[in-house]
């Protein structure tokens, strides 16, 4: 089923996180959003939705008592006098807090170094230490220009592009920059499943000897559906088609395997579920006359089916759960956009963190070696 697009509550929260100070890009990976779709939502003809002074001014004003929680209890010169005052604060634990607060106390109050140092419990051979830890600075700009042209990848894929572009960096340091920034993404909620016996799908050992399809639906911004036809080659892992429209019948899927049949042949098997559009006659009779074996897999099993399931869960969670789309016109341009990118850009863990197109590239050279 697909997902539920955003209410009006969501799309108000998130314009008034941005309203309040935020930068755009912070709320939008933090919420799953694309930046078009946040740009549409805050035009006059983008979403109807209108929220006046008053509700402005109140959500500035809670965003600001926020703020000045979060920068009184944040550590330093501002903690010590909470401190004096009788306050609460948080507790300076790492060494670079501390010595932040020792800093503080030497410029503001005079005091030596020994002296801030035992305020803070700080020995002054810490606080004289300067980390001869490389620059990120370069290294973090790039991540976080990546980040925002890729908001739902996480830390392991902006590693492999980094390294990509020569960067000497491992996956840890990427981590702990990725975690320091504030890039780490919402963790999903997987839904708890009966633990059934599962049986492996037999290993394919070339490109075109099994295909797998299967359709994903979403919505418009007017509330109208449409579905997309989503079809995969198993051993390359490579997207042949993404088909869009409204409906999607089985002379569809037939007219798309005789487009893909003039410029790359049609597979020995191929794999799908038990739908209205893939047990019709007409994609009966187009698998006979080309010799193509049709496997369905059981009724309540998509199990079985698991790259078109996994690459499904790929397309709604990078194109569709991040993009507001207005016209039928938009949504094949920017899934066909998507496509592209995910056959010659993105990396895929099954090959080796390299693109579909890249690995097959690699293959045809190994072979003829």
């Amino acid at each position: 089923m697909p997902r539920a697009k955003w209410n009006e509550e969501q799309i108000i929260g998130i314009l008034k996180q941005v309203e309040a100070g935020r930068t755009v890009v912070e709320v939008c990976r933090e919420n799953g959003v694309g930046e078009s779709t946040f740009y549409k939502w805050n035009t006059p003809r983008g979403h109807p939705i209108r929220w006046f002074g008053s509700q402005r001014s109140a959500a500035t004003q809670v965003v600001g008592r926020r703020e000045l929680t979060a920068q009184t209890t944040a550590g330093g010169f501002d903690a010590g006098q909470c401190c004096f005052e009788g306050c609460t604060f948080k507790k300076l634990v790492k060494p670079a807090a501390r010595r932040q607060a020792a800093r503080r106390f030497i410029e503001l109050f005079g005091l030596s170094q020994r002296q801030a140092c035992e305020l803070v419990s700080l020995q002054r051979c810490v606080y004289r230490y300067r980390s001869r830890r490389a620059d990120d600075v370069v290294v973090l700009e790039r991540m976080k220009q990546l980040a925002r042209e890729h908001p739902r990848w996480g830390y392991r894929f902006l590693c492999v592009l980094l390294r990509r572009e020569g960067h000497k960096i491992n996956h840890k340091r990427v981590w702990r920059l990725y975690r320091e920034e504030g890039l780490k993404l919402r963790p999903k909620k997987r839904r708890k499943v009966v633990s059934v016996q599962r049986v492996a799908p037999p290993n394919t050992t070339g490109i075109n000897e099994r295909w797998s399809m299967d359709f994903v639906s979403d919505t418009l911004s007017c509330g109208r559906r449409f579905r997309a036809l989503t079809l995969v080659d198993c051993h390359s892992r490579e997207c042949l088609a993404l088909e869009v429209d409204t409906s999607l019948n089985g002379e569809r899927v037939v007219r798309v395997l005789e487009r893909l049949k003039e410029v790359r042949g049609l597979p020995t098997v191929i794999q799908t579920d038990n739908g209205p559009e893939f047990t019709g006659h007409a994609l009966d009779t187009c698998a006979y006359k080309n010799r193509v074996k049709l496997f369905f897999i059981e009724p309540g099993k998509p199990v079985q089916n698991a790259h078109i399931e996994s690459f499904n869960g790929k397309l709604r969670n990078e194109c569709l759960n991040m993009e507001w789309f207005t016209s039928l016109r938009e949504a094949r341009i920017v899934i066909e956009k998507w496509r592209v990118n995910y056959n010659g850009f993105r990396p895929h863990s099954a090959l080796n963190n390299l693109p579909p197109e890249i690995w097959q590239q690699n293959q045809a050279e190994n072979l003829y070696i």
